[in-house]
């Protein structure tokens, strides 16, 4: 029998795909769990069609993300944090921090899994690239720590 996966079922298959399984399992352990539903021609088709508009708003998404990392191009970044008087710093500067900066300054919302550090954290104050990554290219960022008053 043909079903359509409504969760993830262990040795079966991952939620949304359609599967062909025992007439008993189906009727007697899919079916009243609510884990499947049969796979009628509609139903496939529904599935079809919700498959292709979640590409095409993954698609949307990953280009929405590409014109903002190319709208920072060759841009700065100024970031305030309490710093020693050798210019380290007390607390370091993590993605999430960074991302916080680019939204303030530059009203654009970068998620942290597009910005990669050479270290983990940034822990100096002064100048320092970023890189920001998307599906279109990588583009340097800088970001200036200065020490606050």
């Amino acid at each position: 029998m043909k079903v359509i996966l409504l969760k993830d079922v262990r040795s079966v298959g991952q939620h949304g795909e359609v599967k062909n399984v025992a007439d008993g399992y189906a009727l007697n352990f899919l079916f009243p769990k609510k884990l499947a539903e049969p796979a009628t021609e509609e139903k496939i088709r529904q599935l079809e069609a919700r498959k292709k508009a979640h590409e095409a708003e993954a698609l949307k998404e990953v280009e929405a993300l590409t014109n903002k990392v190319m709208q920072l191009k060759g841009k700065k970044v100024v970031i305030q944090a309490r710093a020693t008087e050798k210019g380290g710093l007390f607390k370091s500067i993590a993605k999430k921090d960074i991302a916080k900066a680019i939204l303030a300054e530059h009203s654009l919302d970068i998620p942290e899994s597009a910005i990669e550090l050479t270290e983990n954290h940034i822990k100096t104050t002064g100048e320092h690239k970023v890189v920001l990554v998307s599906s279109g290219g990588k583009v340097e960022l800088a970001v200036v720590v200065v020490p606050t008053a």
